[in-house]
């Protein structure tokens, strides 16, 4: 029993940041045109950790690309701004994004 609630408290530790930024991304919008593993409008969350080779030390450049936008790396649609996020935030979501394999 013991051991069975060591597992289950690793489990949950591992899980919830994940599900809180997900959670942020749901808040701030993001999963209206982004998905984890596919594309919607804007790319796959995993095809942008991809493109970003899982690189945490990028966070600082793909939040500002969260908050400013952008355009021409994924395609003819352009990402519109976002001065809804804030830079904590913005760093908050571009790390788990990163981190996603």
């Amino acid at each position: 029993m013991k051991r069975a609630l060591i597992v289950l408290a690793s489990v949950l530790t591992v899980a919830a940041p994940a599900m809180a930024d997900e959670a942020l991304a749901k808040a701030k919008n993001c999963l209206a045109c982004h998905a984890v593993d596919k594309k919607l409008v804007g790319p796959a969350y995993k095809d942008v950790a991809k493109k970003y080779g899982n690189d945490a030390s990028k966070a600082g450049a793909l939040a500002d690309k969260i908050m400013k936008g952008g355009s021409g790396v994924y395609g003819a649609v352009p990402m519109p701004a976002n001065p809804q996020v804030s830079k904590e935030e913005a760093t908050k979501l571009a790390t788990w994004v990163l981190g996603m394999k």
